[in-house]
């Protein structure tokens, strides 16, 4: 075929047909196959900043740093399915993005660090330093190389780091809080209040009879967006772990007693003993000392001769590992309870120890430990079993095969939710009890009916695979629904409208001259009286909403406010002192450095805002995704 093909190219008209077929075809991939070489974003990069790029590379190595970051703050394993749910991609690309903005901005008004700067900065950097304090290269080599990072690169990036740094602080970086700000602070954040009020009970309100139909229709029309019934979805799911997979019978007697050897400390406490000694200055009285010993002088007539004292000669009761000096603990755990050891060279100098108690080994035997152990041991077999699973199942799923098929063909138990809001509840309002709450629910509210979903990766291992069978909409509810609920809440309002209106004329009363005392009397109830009230803080039987309205008074002022869903206050503010502001006090100077770093954030945050919009921004959403891990 290739010989006619050659024969017919080289006629004129052969040569016409060629030259217009390969013409088609190398427009063919610059359409669909090389076409990105044309485009504005390479596929490599998730985001363009100006002239500045930020790769998949990049952005996957910062974006697996977080992911250990909060892993460790939080003591569990953040999967990158569970990042994307909670946002956490988008947070680390912002990062970057600001990152590069200023990076952007530096460039363009010329600033730069020298080589000599930047190479006194990573010598000085104490994640490089060694034993000694100074510079380890061979740690730095570690460092680097643990991180996959070349030593350019590490250099580039401080470089770049450094010189956002100095822009940063050319920004908002010496900023002079005024006093004024500074006093209000102080004032906000110390001032204190007192008070005299009367609270206004709900049977202060009077009788309320029932509401009528027209009233609870009214009620209920005007506040029909509070009677909602959310969104529920209906799911099919079965989920593996290690507590699944496990299989503890399978676990042998040898391999369960070779573990219970290995681990046997924690089965049972070690050994402790109580331990005195007495120090010497020199080896040459340590051996005098013990001589005497030898010749009948005991223990305690040493430390008498010697004049140490009980605390100075008792060390404590001790396990051998919780001893500080190795050599004190080899003595004194080799010694019988009572028993006198020689000179021992210890960390600190020559000592002869005696111990006083021996609270011996405690260890549970092995047959009562074995099911234990033998579970330990299968739950760490059954973690490459479930990824084996895992693959099994994604094969059946790739293949068009239903949960309930594949469940029940692996033994897999397959969970049937009729119906599930948004937070987990049922239509009853109590919790739908779901394996990795949070993230399958986040995941099956992204998801639709029909869909081929991921399996949600747990946290602790193990996987769980769900179908959304059934979706039913967000609903106004009708009045009959929701009635009992509607006549409560039409009460409170009642209720509270009565409160507050009696609370407003007797207010008014008060304003005009008439005391607290006798609006009090007049209702029933007594004047109380409050002092140190603060912000934010609630204070005897006033709630903090209600202290916060005392604060919005001006001194010898009557107000009134809610104070709970059922009650109401009548005050009259008595005193405010505000402490002066000190500025030498390390209150006064905590006042100004948040001050100066809430400036200083506003003003950076600004600053990227506009550059940003002035450079403009592009985002590669499907490099995005492969980045964290996502379907391309």
């Amino acid at each position: 075929m290739l010989r006619g093909m050659r024969n017919i190219g080289q006629s004129l008209i052969g040569k016409t047909i060629f030259t217009v077929l390969f013409g088609i075809l190398i427009v063919s991939f610059a359409i669909w196959g090389i076409g990105d070489i044309f485009r504005a974003t390479p596929r490599s990069t998730v985001a363009r900043i100006g002239h500045t790029d930020i790769t998949i590379e990049q952005y996957r190595t910062a974006f697996n740093n977080e992911l250990q970051r909060l892993g460790r703050q939080f003591r569990t394993i953040i999967s990158p399915e569970q990042a994307r749910l909670y946002g956490i991609d988008q947070q680390v690309l912002n990062t970057l993005i600001s990152e590069a903005v200023l990076t952007e901005q530096a460039k363009k008004l010329g600033l730069s660090v020298s080589d000599q700067t930047v190479a006194r900065a990573i010598v000085d950097d104490p994640n490089f330093k060694g034993a000694d304090g100074q510079f380890n290269r061979a740690l730095f080599d570690q460092v680097l190389r643990n991180a996959s990072l070349s030593e350019a690169g590490f250099v580039n990036e401080q470089r770049a780091a450094m010189t956002r740094i100095h822009l940063g602080e050319a920004i908002a970086g010496d900023l002079n809080v005024p006093v004024a700000a500074r006093e209000a602070l102080n004032r906000y954040t110390n001032e204190k209040r007192a008070a005299s009020y009367v609270v206004l009970s709900a049977s202060m309100a009077g009788d309320i009879p029932a509401p009528t139909n027209d009233q609870l229709q009214t009620f209920f029309n005007e506040r029909k967006g509070s009677f909602q019934a959310p969104e529920y979805r209906a799911l099919a799911l079965f989920s593996i772990d290690a507590s699944t997979v496990a299989k503890p019978e399978t676990v042998s007697d040898a391999d369960a007693r070779q573990r219970y050897e290995q681990e046997k400390a924690k089965f049972g406490t070690p050994e402790r003993r109580t331990i005195q000694q007495i120090a010497f200055p020199s080896q040459e009285e340590a051996e005098a000392a013990f001589s005497k010993i030898k010749e009948g002088a005991t223990f305690d007539a040493i430390a008498a001769e010697r004049n140490v004292s009980q605390p100075d000669l008792d060390l404590g009761t001790f396990t051998k590992s919780e001893m500080l000096d190795p050599a004190v603990a080899d003595a004194a755990f080799s010694l019988a309870e009572g028993a006198t050891s020689g000179p021992v060279a210890g960390r600190f100098g020559p000592v002869i120890v005696r111990v006083t108690k021996v609270q011996p080994e405690s260890v549970r035997p092995f047959e009562e430990v074995a099911g234990e152990i033998r579970q330990e041991i299968a739950q760490s077999r059954a973690q490459e079993a479930i990824e084996k699973l895992h693959d099994s199942i994604e094969d059946a799923r790739a293949g068009a095969r239903p949960l309930a098929d594949i469940a029940k063909e692996k033994g897999l138990t397959l969970v049937q939710i009729p119906a599930a809001d948004s937070k987990g509840l049922d239509k009853s309002g109590k919790p739908v009890d779901l394996p990795e709450r949070d993230a399958l629910l986040k995941a099956a509210y992204a998801s639709d009916i029909g869909v081929d979903n991921e399996p949600v990766r747990a946290a602790k291992g193990g996987y769980v695979w769900y179908d959304v069978t059934g979706i039913e909409p967000t609903r106004a509810k009708t009045l009959d629904e929701v009635r009992d609920q509607v006549a409560t809440l039409w009460r409170e309002d009642e209720i509270a409208q009565r409160l507050s209106e009696k609370a407003r004329q007797l207010t008014e009363r008060v304003e005009k001259g008439e005391t607290l005392e006798v609006v009090a009397q007049e209702l029933g109830a007594p004047v109380k009286a409050v002092t140190d009230l603060a912000r934010n803080a609630a204070k005897d039987d006033l709630t903090s909403e209600a202290v916060n309205r005392i604060f919005s008074i001006p001194v010898g002022k009557a107000g009134n406010t809610a104070n709970g869903t059922d009650a109401r206050a009548i005050f009259k503010v008595t005193s405010a002192t505000v402490p002066p502001l000190v500025t030498t006090t390390q209150e006064a100077q905590r006042f100004e450095t948040q001050l100066r770093n809430s400036m200083s954030d506003d003003l950076i945050n600004q600053y990227i805002a506009q550059a940003r919009q002035d450079l403009g921004v592009t985002i590669n959403q499907q490099a995005l995704r492969q980045a964290t891990g996502g379907e391309l």
